[in-house]
């Protein structure tokens, strides 16, 4: 049994979600996102103007005169949602848990997605895939992805990033836009991101809680990791202690987009306190302008 006020949070991220997609989003996530590959369609008579190359030459030798070969789009595209169910992402200072935003940005994705005809899955992964979902499409599957993100308790605590990329590379064949959703507290997965670059198209989406960056009172502090229970104790009166741990967690920040520009490839940055929609749209428009 889900608990109400759970359920009345899927709903109003599903709500919320589809109204962003058939509003303010709609039709930008088709120019930037193209299909994933190109399918025969048809051959008709050479026109001038008509690249030779795509000349069919043996039915060209048959008939006794030039005709080219026509492709098409392939329509359906695939989107996978990688998304980060380790313990860290159920922190948050001012606008909520981490994972709450995970799930509105995972609910535009594939809403985005199921308004195209594209299929959506997922897998939810923390130091171990937790639980996959086969690509499907629909409002309802949309929901059931929200649902498992509130509703599922993983078994592990921690983040493994490459662990999760590894898997998709197995599982899945045809070629995908794979969105990472994750606060990226890992590193070491850069071989894996480019093992599945070369078949799908990675996109990171790195959520972050920028009131996280900071210590957030004055007087003796002992910190938590959510993901390890480790602890430390730190001065909070001391500037210079403030200021090594803002710097620490830049840098860890830093260090995420490095590694994903190693990689050649887009990672958006998704602070809490943003507007969801506006930061995927900055992104989407800055695509279309790369492609363009």
């Amino acid at each position: 049994m889900i608990p109400a006020h759970i359920i009345k949070k899927i709903r109003r991220i599903h709500i919320k979600s589809g109204r962003t997609v058939n509003t303010i989003m709609a039709g930008q996530y088709r120019s930037v996102f193209r299909g994933s590959g190109i399918e025969f369609e048809e051959v008709r008579e050479y026109s001038p103007g008509d690249e030779v190359k795509s000349i069919d030459w043996k039915v060209s030798a048959r008939l006794g005169k030039p005709f080219v070969k026509l492709y098409r789009e392939e329509r359906e595209r695939m989107v996978m949602l990688l998304i980060d169910m380790s313990a860290s992402l159920k922190f948050g200072t001012f606008h909520g848990p981490v994972l709450e935003r995970v799930a509105e940005t995972a609910s535009v994705l594939a809403f985005n997605a199921i308004r195209n005809n594209d299929k959506v899955g997922a897998v939810f992964f923390t130091d171990r895939v937790e639980k996959y979902i086969p690509p499907k499409k629909g409002s309802s599957h949309v929901w059931r992805v929200i649902k498992e993100i509130f509703t599922f308790s993983p078994q592990g605590r921690g983040t493994d990033i490459a662990g999760a990329l590894d898997y998709l590379a197995k599982i899945s064949k045809k070629r995908s836009f794979v969105f990472i959703l994750s606060d990226f507290l890992d590193g070491g997965y850069l071989k894996s991101l480019r093992t599945v670059r070369r078949r799908h198209e990675p996109i990171g989406v790195m959520i972050y809680d920028k009131g996280g960056f900071e210590l957030p009172f004055k007087g003796i502090l002992t910190l938590s990791d959510f993901e390890t229970s480790r602890q430390a104790v730190l001065d909070g009166f001391s500037r210079e202690a403030k200021e090594r741990f803002r710097a620490a967690m830049e840098a860890g920040r830093r260090k995420t987009l490095d590694l994903f520009s190693q990689a050649g490839t887009d990672i958006i940055e998704l602070e809490t306190g943003a507007s969801v929609s506006d930061t995927l749209q900055g992104y989407f428009r800055q695509r279309e302008r790369r492609i363009r």
